[in-house]
């Protein structure tokens, strides 16, 4: 089984802020794939079903993100998952907005959710980084994060959140590549429709 975990913060407060993409993704990848509503179980909001052929988890933690690892290992020791078995979806600052890469294991770069995985499960889970942009300096990161998305966000944000939920039955598969040309495409021919 393969456990998909969006980060983000509890709470409507919170609900569009940048901090909570991963939220917004994993709540696309379960409306897409008309898997069962979600359900609380490990101190988090939970949703199974079947991605292409595999089946998964959803989970959103609802231990706020700097203590997201709370939740993801006490799902990973139930399922007996490793962390080769995880995709985690989160905001990335060091990418440009609507940008997406992905890659396993590496450092948090100061990312709580991450830090605090890493520190129950080890480095070597996939993360699905989902650009958000810099707000150019340090200081202003905190506030910048936890703010909503602007209204112009939503011509490239909402397409992205698309061909995620589009591409990931790859992500069951084990074909990443394929999941991240898929997103390309998908995102690419978006951009040129509104040109």
């Amino acid at each position: 089984m393969l456990l998909l975990v969006g980060l983000g913060n509890p709470g409507d407060q919170y609900f569009d802020n940048r901090h909570n993409v991963g939220f917004m993704a994993v709540d696309e990848i379960v409306r897409r794939h008309r898997f069962p509503p979600w359900r609380a179980k490990f101190q988090s909001q939970v949703s199974e079903g079947l991605l292409g052929i595999g089946k998964v988890m959803v989970m959103k933690p609802q231990t706020f993100m700097n203590r997201s690892g709370q939740a993801v290992s006490q799902a990973a020791h139930f399922y007996k998952l490793s962390a080769e078995d995880i995709v985690v979806f989160h905001d990335e600052l060091d990418l440009p907005p609507g940008k997406l890469r992905m890659k396993q294991g590496g450092g948090h770069a100061g990312h709580n959710g991450l830090r605090d995985i890493e520190r129950h499960m080890g480095p070597n889970f996939k993360r699905v980084r989902i650009g958000i942009g810099h707000p150019g300096d340090k200081s202003r990161v905190t506030n910048y994060v936890l703010s909503d998305f602007a209204n112009s966000e939503d011509s490239w944000l909402d397409p992205l959140l698309d061909a995620i939920a589009d591409a990931a039955p790859h992500l069951a598969t084990g074909q990443d590549e394929k999941f991240m040309t898929r997103v390309a495409q998908l995102t690419q021919d978006t951009h040129k429709d509104g040109n």
